[in-house]
Parts: structure tokens; C-alpha cells; sequence
């Protein structure tokens, strides 16, 4: 394999945190190629308005701050390539990726492949997203300051959600298609502790409703024992189900955690049975799982750059 076809960085993944890389590697020179993946954009794509990056005082549309990020990072070098990674050899210098069609070659990788939201996949609630239907709380509770929402989900992460949201909304929906939860006691007894808050058990969604509106109207529910269904009018519905972080493709080759998130130690250094591989890097949600903000993500990309910066220069690149 001939030197100059191997990249010095490739990135995966073109969020926040793999277009932040993309910014630094750029500026440094080292023509960095960024793998746009199957959810170009990440969960920025999907959102719309974002309050809380700074720098943006009346807040900025999620796909127009990922533009923005993407024509910062090509005007100092950086290539984006719509393209999947169908497998990775990172046991081989320089890395191997397999990208079906082609195969690349790579001195340091950046891994920022995020994690992707779980969704029920109704249609409704696809058609939704956005719409009054999300999938993080954090990023817009604010929108719902006086309304009733529901939350779907049992786990930790739901009643997290729940209790967070109760700060806005006057009555918050619990849903929950089990009578038992996954969530820890704490966290159960402190969701229903608080008067704002409602459980439905052994619940399922049917369909969101207020797709003809482009607006949440309210939820078709069905208990699944009885079979009943009912219409719980509301204005906005929030996804309490968890993350899938999306790094499959490098499993035995770094260490991940029980959920399937790489484990970084040194902020964003890669490790295989405890011991760092060099060269590789995990930045963003996909190493994330606690705070998984845009400003954390970028955060971390730009960790992630500098670290691949210095393993080159230390290389001698």
C-alpha cells in the first residue's frame, strides 16, 4: 500500500462531535476525511430550535448550526463522504476501514458515531419529530412551559426525564407498557412522589395524534390487558426509552461498557482489555452516555483532534 493513499485521520461521524474534530484536524493541516454514517447530521439533524449552545442568543435551528459546522470544517480541508463502515480492522497499521465499495486506510481514527435515539417507529410519532415529539428533555422541556405532556419509558432515564419536565409542563404522563420498572427505587419513589406527575401502567401508544396539524393534538392509547383504547389529549410527547450507541462494528476490538458504549479513559483515549490503543479515539454520545449535550459532544471532538495532532507529531507525521 502505497504512503500516500493513507489518511493521516479519518472521522466517524458528522454531529457536533466528529464536525468539531473535523474544525481542528482541518486547521492543523492533516486533511481530515469525515464519514458521514447513516444519520448525516446526528441528532442535531432532528431537532429544531437549540437554546442552549452558546454563542446563539435566540437560539439556532439544529440542521442550520450542523451546516455551519460543515462549511467550517471544508473551508480549512476537511473531505465529508456520505458512506457506511461495514466492518473496521483496528489490529492492522494503518487502521483498515471497509466501506463495502472501497476500503481506507488510516494512520489515527476518530470515532464520534453517536448514539441514535429510541423510537416506538409509529409513523404517527415519525412524522412528529420535532413537531412535539422528542427525545431529550433537557434540550426542549422549555417548549412546553404550561402544557401536559407525556413521557414514554420505565427506566431511570424516564423518570429522569419526567421529573426535569415537571419544571414546565402543569402534568406530566408517565407511560409505561409493564406494571413493573426497570428505573432504581430511588428514582421510582421520587417520580411518584411528585403531584405533577401521573403513571399509566401496562400502557401502550397506538398512534400520536395531530400529523394533518404538523402539531401533537394528544396520544391514542391502549391499556394491554384490557384491550381498552382512549385519546389522552396533550401537546407534547417525550421518548424515555433509552440510546443505541452506535459502535457494533467495533466490538472486541476496544472495550465497551454492558450498554455498548466505548469506554475512554483520559477523556477520549480508546482501550483494549484496559490497555490504550494507540492512534484510536471515541468522542461524543457514542462514549457519552451521561451527558450527551451538543456542547459536550464538541467538547470532545475537540479533544479527540488534539490528541490525534499529537500522536502524528509524535509519529512523525
Amino acid at each position: 500500500m502505497s504512503d500516500h493513499t493513507t489518511r493521516d485521520t479519518v472521522i466517524l461521524g458528522s454531529g457536533c462531535s466528529g464536525l468539531t474534530a473535523a474544525i481542528y484536524t482541518a486547521r492543523a493541516n492533516l486533511k481530515p476525511l469525515v464519514l458521514e454514517g447513516h444519520e448525516p447530521g446526528g441528532q442535531l439533524s432532528i431537532t429544531t430550535l437549540v437554546e442552549n449552545f452558546p454563542g446563539w442568543p435566540q437560539g439556532v435551528q439544529g440542521p442550520e448550526l450542523i451546516e455551519n459546522m460543515k462549511q467550517q470544517a471544508t473551508r480549512f480541508g476537511a473531505e465529508l463522504k456520505m458512506a457506511h463502515l461495514v466492518s473496521v480492522d483496528l489490529s492492522k497499521r494503518p487502521f483498515e476501514l471497509n466501506l463495502g465499495k472501497e476500503t481506507i486506510h488510516t494512520r489515527t481514527l476518530i470515532i464520534a458515531s453517536g448514539a441514535s435515539a429510541r423510537w416506538l417507529g409509529i409513523p404517527s410519532e415519525q412524522a412528529l419529530i420535532g413537531h412535539g415529539v422528542s427525545s431529550c428533555a433537557t434540550c426542549d422541556g422549555f417548549f412546553f412551559s404550561g402544557k401536559e405532556i407525556a413521557v414514554v419509558g420505565g427506566g431511570d432515564s424516564a423518570m429522569e426525564e419526567a421529573l426535569f419536565l415537571t419544571r414546565f409542563a402543569t402534568k406530566v404522563t408517565l407511560i409505561n407498557r409493564s406494571e413493573n420498572f426497570r428505573a432504581s427505587k430511588i428514582m421510582l419513589e421520587r417520580a411518584m412522589a411528585h403531584p405533577n406527575i401521573v403513571f399509566r401502567t401496562s400502557t401502550v401508544v397506538d398512534e400520536v395524534l395531530g400529523v394533518e396539524e404538523k402539531d401533537v393534538k394528544g396520544l391514542k392509547l391502549r391499556n394491554i390487558k384490557t384491550n381498552v383504547a382512549e385519546n389522552l389529549p396533550l401537546s407534547g410527547l417525550f421518548l424515555g426509552i433509552g440510546h443505541e450507541p452506535n459502535a457494533k462494528a467495533f466490538r472486541h476490538q476496544i472495550d465497551l461498557d454492558d450498554d455498548g458504549y466505548i469506554k475512554t479513559v483520559n477523556n477520549v483515549f480508546c482501550t483494549l482489555n484496559g490497555q490504550i490503543v494507540p492512534g484510536v479515539f471515541a468522542s461524543g454520545d457514542v462514549q457519552d452516555r451521561r451527558y450527551r449535550q451538543a456542547i459536550t459532544a464538541a467538547g470532545t471532538g475537540c479533544m479527540a483532534a488534539l490528541e490525534v495532532e499529537k500522536f502524528l507529531e509524535e509519529h512523525g507525521r
